[in-house]
């Protein structure tokens, strides 16, 4: 059926909900925007005049497609090469959504999206609809076909998932930038022991690579084990620097509302490293490499101004 003007007009309201809504859901900015565009075909389909509330209907059909996707996700991620993380989203990007609670912005943080993973599809649904958008209990069972009770004890065991893997306590801006900023000297100095002091007991490093870009294929486990690999990282050798194929630029910014390294070559975002930076000290280093997940990161980086890099690599050719 043909879309009136005011249907085109109440879809595009929602878009940019619906897009938040998706990334949550399924951790991929492509994907969600796939998402979004089949729930506008499927708007384009219905008898929009019998929809007494446009945005819970859209609302319905987005969230559905994401659990069928989420579902096929996992068979496809069973034969991923290497580590799986989600596509990092850089500061400013629309489709982080709401940031006005500490909820909805905890929920888009990398940290929970990784725990995200672990949770059943309907888990994740419930968790994303109620923390990070507010959607009463009445309304989620109507979207999944639950009822009001099994929303809540949904709800419940989600919490208790994410926040058994959220113990820790986060430090706040202006202190992550020192302990980035320590941590960056650390790991140019070519020694192992300034890295340990700044990492927890149990901290990790995990690479996503994609298979198209190295990266280790498991994680790294201690703050020993962690550190020695961040010392190699910021010293690379030769094959490192032929893979880089020019001079990398070290920011530091935000991703996903938490603190973030982002390496460019010539304007392109080569990886997004976000850090989980605690009280304790860094606790994780999640590094984005996969060139398909960075592409977004990539067009929101030349849209929006940065200052000067905090490091320089690869300036000079390798004596």
């Amino acid at each position: 059926m043909a879309l009136t003007v005011s249907d085109v007009d109440r879809f595009e309201a929602a878009r940019p909900r619906l897009a938040a809504i998706a990334y949550r859901l399924l951790g991929s900015a492509s994907e969600a925007e796939d998402a979004v565009q089949e729930t506008y075909l499927r708007w384009q389909a219905a008898d929009t005049g019998r929809v007494e509330v446009p945005e819970a209907w859209l609302t319905k059909v987005l969230t559905n497609l994401c659990l069928n996707q989420l579902t096929s996700a996992r068979a496809r991620r069973e034969t991923y090469v290497g580590q799986w993380l989600p596509e990092p989203l850089l500061a400013g990007d629309p489709m982080l959504g709401p940031a006005d609670t500490a909820e909805r912005r905890e929920s888009v943080s990398y940290a929970v999206l990784v725990l995200l993973e672990r949770l059943t599809p309907a888990e994740r649904a419930v968790y994303v609809l109620r923390e990070a958008f507010d959607y009463p209990h009445r309304e989620i069972a109507r979207i999944l076909d639950l009822t009001e009770a099994a929303s809540q004890q949904i709800l419940h065991r989600a919490r208790k998932h994410v926040a058994a893997g959220r113990a820790r306590t986060a430090v706040d801006e202006a202190a992550a930038r020192r302990i980035i900023e320590e941590f960056l000297a650390a790991a140019t100095s070519g020694r192992t022991e300034p890295l340990v002091r700044l990492l927890t007991e149990d901290a990790v490093a995990i690479g996503d690579g994609g298979g198209k870009v190295p990266a280790a294929a498991r994680a790294f486990e201690g703050a020993l084990a962690v550190a020695k690999f961040m010392r190699g990282l910021f010293k690379p050798g030769p094959a490192q620097r032929a893979l880089a194929g020019g001079s990398v630029e070290v920011h530091v910014t935000t991703a996903n509302g938490g603190p973030a390294l982002v390496a460019v070559i010539d304007g392109r975002v080569f990886g997004v490293m976000c850090l989980e930076i605690t009280a304790e000290g860094i606790a994780a280093f999640r590094n984005q490499l996969n060139p398909d997940k960075l592409e977004r990161a990539t067009r929101q980086w030349a849209a929006t101004a940065h200052g000067a890099p905090l490091l320089r690599l690869f300036d000079s050719p390798e004596p």
